[in-house]
């Protein structure tokens, strides 16, 4: 288990995912090592990486702190912070604060002081990145904006901010604990009801080459964070569902009011019964797919109990004090 055996210094701890990409991770290290000098202890997840797995002379070439946490397999972007902050919370005793970023250089090491000073105020719990502007095509940009608003309409609730995150040891002692986090993080922090405080913050720019996520990614990772509020979805649709049917049966009765007062033209109504009764079972369709959408997400989260037996091996750097 690392120690701070120096009661006075209290390190910062960074915990960062890796995915096949040292040369990121090597240019992030050295710009948190500049930014904190001694004062930083990274926390590494290599996800599974097969072709360049990270290996602990990343941290010892720059005199640096820290451990890397190499899994038995690639269990995605969300599962590996998971699995970092899980060990955290676990088996480093002297936790206070800890930053949340990914290793690509787009979450800036120089606008961690802005995060951190946030946290200073009793009443913040978390403090949240949120991109003054977005750098992706216009296309992104749409779909960006629909997703946003469509998660407001679902859940009630706005979601503005990623995983770059500043935590206190508190804070992440409840949301470890909470299933979600294993699925979208952001989501999670945004339900786990923490005093939240969201901090306008300038993109960095990519250190190397272009981001592997596509449409489809960014489809899936929504959708995921949707999930995370499956019971607030739920009673909303359910709640539309039930208007559009009683829509439905009340037009329905109409049409067999103005049947037998012989007032329809004929075969109106037919046609008409006919697109009430296909809005009823659409309705009713959509209804039954959400509750089993709900079922499967909540009988698919993982046990926060067992997130050790993903991790292979645990390195640690030649400077950890023992």
């Amino acid at each position: 288990m690392p120690k701070n055996n120096n009661k006075k210094l209290k390190k910062l701890i960074i915990v960062t995912p890796i995915y096949e990409d040292i040369k990121s991770a090597e240019k992030l290290f050295s710009e948190l090592k500049s930014q904190f000098d001694d004062d930083i202890f990274i926390v590494a997840i290599d996800d599974g990486s097969v072709k360049k797995p990270v290996d602990i002379n990343i941290l010892n070439n720059q005199n640096i702190e820290g451990i890397i946490l190499s899994l038995v397999k690639n269990v995605g972007h969300q599962q590996a912070i998971a699995i970092g902050l899980q060990y955290v919370e676990d088996k480093i005793d002297w936790a206070e604060r800890i930053v949340v970023m990914d290793s690509d250089g787009e979450d800036n090491p120089a606008t961690i002081f802005t995060l951190l000073n946030a946290l200073e105020n009793d009443a913040i719990d978390v403090s949240v990145g949120k991109r003054k502007n977005r750098s992706e095509g216009i296309k992104f940009k749409i779909f960006y904006k629909i997703y946003k608003a469509i998660f407001r309409l679902l859940t009630g609730r706005s979601i503005g901010f990623g995983n770059f995150t500043a935590i206190k040891i508190n804070a992440l002692k409840r949301i470890v604990k909470m299933p979600e986090i294993s699925t979208h993080l952001a989501a999670c922090i945004l339900s786990s009801k923490l005093r939240i405080d969201e901090q306008l913050l300038d993109r960095g720019k990519r250190y190397y080459g272009q981001s592997n996520s596509n449409f489809v990614g960014f489809a899936l990772h929504g959708f995921k964070a949707l999930m995370i509020f499956s019971e607030e979805v739920l009673v909303r649709v359910g709640i539309f569902c039930a208007y559009i049917a009683f829509l439905s049966i009340a037009g329905g009765f109409i049409a067999i009011l103005l049947k037998f007062l012989g007032v329809a033209t004929p075969g109106w109504f037919s046609i008409v019964m006919g697109v009430f009764v296909l809005v009823f079972l659409q309705t009713g369709t959509l209804t039954l797919m959400t509750l089993l959408l709900t079922g499967v997400i909540k009988n698919n989260v993982q046990d926060n109990t067992t997130y050790d037996s993903f991790i292979k091996k645990v390195l640690k750097s030649s400077k950890i004090l023992t």
